[in-house]
């Protein structure tokens, strides 16, 4: 931990909590008071056989409100491929065809290998059911007048909120997940495991870094003022991960979102070997660039034309749409350029 003079160590921990008053069984894993057994589903949002992930939209018996309850398949872990692990007696094989030299089949493993990332939200907000369906999309071009006239307003009204940020932050929630913290309230940050990660799995490796300075929204905020704390959350994020995960700085992606999922100032660090959601051109901005950017031009991000992606859901959308900026997709229909 650091103190007020902004000097900060390190806090070493690998546990996962995503709710209060759990428990920890001998494995070292958070058990909640939530149960799948008492989860009634009542619509799939969205089933991504890509990243292999679906999200179900539902409700928990005896508990009032939706929820939502997202499950992921792990990826593999070099470690479990081995004699103990995947190639254990414990592992058994069902053919589905065989020609020649070709078999093919599926692997039951041990059910301690095959364990299914699973991520509740609960109560969930009509913003939480928006954000996890599976909806078209579109790319606006955000110029610096579309930002002042209709985002910045739309962020004030419409945001997410963002008291679990600042539990985070005050310490009152999950500091045993808390790899690193920079106590310096202007250039300090905290970094910690993104909700996408299990907090464990090396090839999947995703932490996030939450300033402690409010009042940054997003990359539109930052300027010349912002350069040392950028600096910091960049050289001390990629210090900690190293000395934690052994995982160097030249293998890792540091970059913003925009539009981010949460208006307070994120930054997002993933190995380059995973292909995290979300690294794509059309949102994210690597933390080098937006450094280099911002000493060219302090006011870069002030009068840049951003580009983000929108989806028909979003509120957002409803408020480009009405004004004439973007059209929902139909047959033979094209956005329109303006």
């Amino acid at each position: 931990m650091s103190d007020g003079n902004c000097q900060s160590d390190d806090i070493s921990s690998l546990c996962v909590k995503k709710f209060k008053k759990c428990d920890q069984n001998e494995n070292g894993v958070k058990e909640s008071q939530l149960q799948l057994k008492d989860f009634v589903p009542s619509k799939i949002l969205n089933n991504n056989t890509n990243r292999k992930i679906v999200c179900a939209l539902g409700n928990f018996r005896d508990k009032s409100g939706e929820a939502l309850v997202i499950l992921e398949k792990n990826a593999f872990k070099e470690e479990e491929l081995n004699e103990k692990g995947y190639f254990s007696e414990d592992s058994e094989l069902r053919t589905f065809f065989q020609n020649d030299i070709y078999g093919n089949y599926v692997c039951f493993p041990n059910s301690s290998i095959n364990g299914v990332k699973t991520t509740i939200i609960y109560p969930a907000t009509d913003k939480h059911i928006a954000k996890y369906s599976q909806q078209e999309s579109h790319i606006i071009q955000e110029t610096p007048q579309l930002y002042e006239k209709f985002t910045s307003t739309h962020i004030e009204k419409e945001q997410f909120n963002l008291q679990w940020v600042y539990n985070i932050l005050e310490g009152k929630s999950e500091q045993d997940r808390v790899v690193y913290d920079n106590k310096c309230e202007k250039e300090g940050f905290v970094l910690l495991p993104d909700l996408k990660w299990d907090g464990l799995t090396k090839e999947t490796l995703y932490l996030l870094a939450i300033v402690r300075q409010r009042g940054i929204k997003s990359l539109r905020d930052l300027d010349g003022s912002h350069l040392l704390l950028l600096k910091r959350v960049r050289d001390e994020g990629k210090k900690a991960i190293l000395d934690k995960y052994n995982v160097a700085g030249s293998q890792l992606r540091i970059y913003l979102h925009y539009q981010p999922s949460f208006y307070h100032l994120h930054v997002h660090f993933t190995y380059l070997k995973h292909e995290a959601p979300g690294i794509y051109a059309e949102k994210s901005h690597l933390l080098d660039t937006v450094i280099d950017n911002i000493e060219m031009m302090s006011n870069y991000y002030q009068k840049a034309t951003l580009p983000f992606t929108i989806r028909e859901m979003d509120t957002l959308f409803n408020v480009y749409e009405t004004n004439g900026y973007i059209k929902r997709i139909k047959q033979n229909v094209e956005l329109i350029d303006k």
